[in-house]
C-alpha cells in the first residue's frame, strides 16, 4: 500500500492536485468560453434576423396589417437574443477585460431591441385596423377622424419606446468593440432610429390631423399656392389662395382668391416685422401676399397671410398651409389624372410644365392665368375629398413633399403648432449645434417675372480645415431667346431688368457665430452683382444680388470661419426640380491651413 501521508509523497500529491486543478480550471474555462461563444453567436444571429424584420415592418408602415404580421417573428428573435445574453455565466463574463465590453454591448443591444419590439412595435398591432389605408378613405365625403384620433395614445407610446431603445443602442461606446460587432451595433442603431422616426411621425399625425379636420369642432385653413417660377425663400411667390373648412371630418372648399385681391393692402404693413427681418426684406412681406414666403421662417410669414385674408375676406382662419406645383404632382400620382374645365388633363408628369410654363404662353391676361390655377387646385382637391386617391400613395406624396420642405403648416394655436416642433413642416430656420453646422441658401426673384423656371441652382458645402469651411453657390440659366417668351414671363423690363435676364437675390444664412473670411464671384459672361449683409435670429446673413443673362453661369464662393462639427450641410429653396438639392462638395479655397 502506498503511504500518501509520508513526507516524500506530500510534494508529489500537492503537485498532482495543482495539475488537476489547473486542468479542471482550463476545462471549465474552455466550456464557459464555448458556452458564451455559442450563445453570443446565436444572440447576434437572432438580432440580425430581428433587425431585418423591423426594417421590413417599418417600410411597410403604409400597410399596417402587413407590418403587424411581421411582429411575431421579430418578437421571437429578440426574446431569444435577450434570454441568451442574460444568464449568470454571461453576466460573470462581462467583467473579464477586453471580452467584457463585447458581451455587455451584445446584452444591451439584445435588451433594447427586445424592448423596441415588445413595448414599441407590438402595441401598434392593436391599432393596425384604425391606421389601415381603407380607414383613411373618405366615406360619403367624410373621413372618420374619431377613429384616427383614437390611435394616438398607442402611436405616441410606441414612438417613445422606440426612441428610448434607439438611444440606448446609440449610447454604447464603439471604441473597444471588434469591427464586425461595431458594424452590427451601428446597423442596429440605424434600424431603431428609422423605426423611431416613423413612429414619431405617426404619433404626430394622429394628434394633428384629426384636429385640422375638425374632430373638436369647425376648423378653417388658408392654403397658399406657391409658384416656383418666381422664387421666394420658401419656394415661390404666392399667386392663388383658398380657404378650406372642415368639421367632423367633412371637408369643403369655401373660398378662393388670387394675389390681385390683396392689392388694397400694399400701402401699409398689416403687422410689424422684427427689426432684423425688416432690415433684410424691408416691409414687403407684410404688404404683399406674394411676399409672405420671402421670409424663410413660416412662423413669420403665415400669420401675415392670415391677417391679409382676414382684412380682405373677413375670416379668421385657424391654420395656414403652403404647397407648390411639385406637391400637386406628387398628389396626382395618388389620385391619377384629373380633367380641367379647359379640357386639359392634369397628370403627375404634366402638372409642373403646365402650371409653371405653358399657362403663360396660353394666357396673356393674369386674371385668366389665375382662373386656370384655381381650376387646377379645385380639380385636385375634389379628387382627394371624393376618395379617388390611393391612401398609401397619398401618404407617401405628402411625406415626400414635407421632407423636401414643399409642404408647410402653421397653426394659430401654439399648443397645436408645438406638435410639429422639429419637423420640416414648420418651415423654420435651420438649427446648428455641437454635432451639425447647417448653412441655408434662400433664393428670391428680383425681376418681377417668371424667369426662374429657367434657372438652375447648385449649392455645395465642404470643410477646408478644423475651423474653416467653403460654401459654393452656382446659378445657371438655360433661358431661350427672350423674343420667344411672353412679356409676362420676362418681366418686360418693368423693374429695370433687361428682358430675358434674371435678377436673383441669394440670401446665405450662416450658423450662429460664423464669419466670412473671403468671398469670390465668377461667371462665363459679364454679370452685374452686389453684396449686402445683416442678421436674422442670431444668424449672420450675406445677400448676393446677381443679374444672369440667358445661357450664363455665375457662382459665388464664401470662405467661412466656424467651429468644427461632425456634420456640415446645407438646405436651399425648393425649386421646380426635386433633384436640385444641396450637396457635400470640395473646399474651393486652396492653401487653407489649421
Amino acid at each position: 500500500m502506498i503511504d500518501w501521508a509520508s513526507p516524500g509523497r506530500r510534494p508529489r500529491r500537492l503537485r498532482a492536485v495543482l495539475v488537476w486543478a489547473v486542468y479542471l480550471a482550463l476545462a471549465a474555462g474552455a466550456l464557459v468560453a464555448v458556452w458564451i461563444g455559442v450563445r453570443g453567436a446565436l444572440a447576434v444571429d437572432h438580432l440580425r434576423s430581428a433587425q431585418s424584420t423591423v426594417t421590413a415592418a417599418a417600410q411597410a408602415a403604409d400597410d399596417p396589417a402587413a407590418a403587424v404580421a411581421m411582429f411575431a417573428p421579430a418578437g421571437a428573435d429578440t426574446g431569444s437574443a435577450r434570454a441568451l445574453t442574460s444568464d449568470p455565466l454571461w453576466r460573470l463574463a462581462e467583467s473579464v477585460p477586453w471580452v467584457g465590453p463585447q458581451l455587455r454591448a451584445i446584452e444591451r443591444t439584445a435588451a433594447a431591441t427586445d424592448d423596441a419590439v415588445t413595448k414599441g412595435l407590438a402595441p401598434l398591432a392593436a391599432i393596425a385596423g384604425d391606421l389601415a389605408p381603407e380607414a383613411l378613405q373618405p366615406a360619403g365625403g367624410v373621413i372618420d377622424v374619431a377613429r384616427l384620433a383614437s390611435a394616438h395614445p398607442a402611436a405616441a407610446g410606441a414612438a417613445g419606446a422606440l426612441r428610448r431603445s434607439a438611444d440606448e443602442v446609440r449610447g454604447i461606446d464603439p471604441a473597444p468593440l471588434l469591427g464586425r460587432l461595431s458594424d452590427t451595433l451601428s446597423h442596429a442603431a440605424d434600424v431603431l432610429d428609422a423605426a423611431a422616426d416613423r413612429a414619431d411621425a405617426l404619433g404626430r399625425a394622429t394628434a394633428l390631423v384629426p384636429q385640422m379636420l375638425g374632430a373638436d369642432g369647425p376648423r378653417s385653413t388658408l392654403v397658399l399656392f406657391q409658384n416656383n417660377a418666381e422664387w421666394r425663400s420658401l419656394g415661390g411667390v404666392v399667386g392663388a389662395v383658398a380657404q378650406i373648412d372642415a368639421d367632423g371630418g367633412r371637408i369643403a372648399l369655401s373660398a378662393q382668391g388670387s394675389s390681385g385681391d390683396f392689392a388694397q393692402l400694399s400701402a401699409e404693413p398689416v403687422a410689424p416685422l422684427p427689426a432684423d427681418v425688416q432690415g433684410l426684406y424691408d416691409t414687403r412681406p407684410a404688404r404683399y401676399v406674394q411676399n409672405v414666403t420671402q421670409v424663410p421662417d413660416f412662423a413669420v410669414g403665415a400669420p401675415l397671410a392670415r391677417e391679409m385674408w382676414r382684412r380682405v375676406h373677413g375670416s379668421d382662419v385657424d391654420a395656414v398651409v403652403a404647397v407648390d406645383p411639385v406637391t400637386l404632382s406628387y398628389v396626382l400620382r395618388a389620385t391619377g389624372p384629373v380633367r380641367l374645365p379647359s379640357g386639359d388633363e392634369l397628370t403627375a408628369d404634366s402638372a409642373i410644365p403646365l402650371l409653371l410654363h405653358d399657362v403663360y404662353a396660353r394666357y396673356a391676361d393674369p386674371d385668366a392665368q389665375d382662373d386656370f390655377f384655381r381650376s387646377a387646385s379645385v380639380a385636385v382637391f375634389q379628387a382627394v375629398t371624393e376618395g379617388r386617391a390611393e391612401p398609401a400613395a397619398l401618404i407617401d406624396a405628402l411625406a415626400r413633399a414635407s421632407s423636401e420642405r414643399r409642404l408647410l403648416i402653421w397653426n394659430a394655436d401654439a399648443e397645436t403648432q408645438s406638435i410639429l416642433d422639429g419637423t420640416p413642416l414648420q418651415g423654420s430656420l435651420p438649427v446648428s449645434d455641437s454635432t451639425r453646422s447647417t448653412v441655408a441658401v434662400y433664393l428670391n426673384d428680383g425681376t418681377g417675372s417668371k424667369m426662374d423656371y429657367y434657372l438652375h441652382p447648385r449649392v455645395e458645402t465642404a470643410w477646408c480645415s478644423a475651423r474653416t469651411a467653403s460654401v459654393h453657390v452656382e446659378l445657371r440659366s438655360d433661358a431661350p431667346d427672350p423674343a420667344q417668351l411672353p412679356p409676362y414671363v420676362t418681366g418686360a423690363g418693368v423693374y429695370g431688368v433687361t428682358p430675358g435676364n434674371a435678377l436673383t437675390g441669394v440670401y446665405l444664412y450662416l450658423p450662429p457665430g460664423a464669419s466670412v473670411l473671403d468671398q469670390r464671384t465668377s461667371g462665363d459672361a459679364p454679370v452685374t452683382s452686389g453684396f449686402a449683409g445683416g442678421s436674422h435670429d442670431g444668424r449672420p446673413v450675406v445677400k448676393w444680388s446677381v443679374e444672369i443673362p440667358p445661357g450664363a453661369l455665375v457662382s459665388l464662393d464664401l470662405e467661412v470661419a466656424l467651429p468644427s462639427t461632425p456634420i456640415l450641410d446645407a438646405v436651399m429653396t425648393p425649386t421646380r426640380d426635386p433633384g436640385e438639392v444641396a450637396a457635400v462638395g470640395t473646399c474651393r479655397f486652396a492653401g487653407v491651413v489649421d
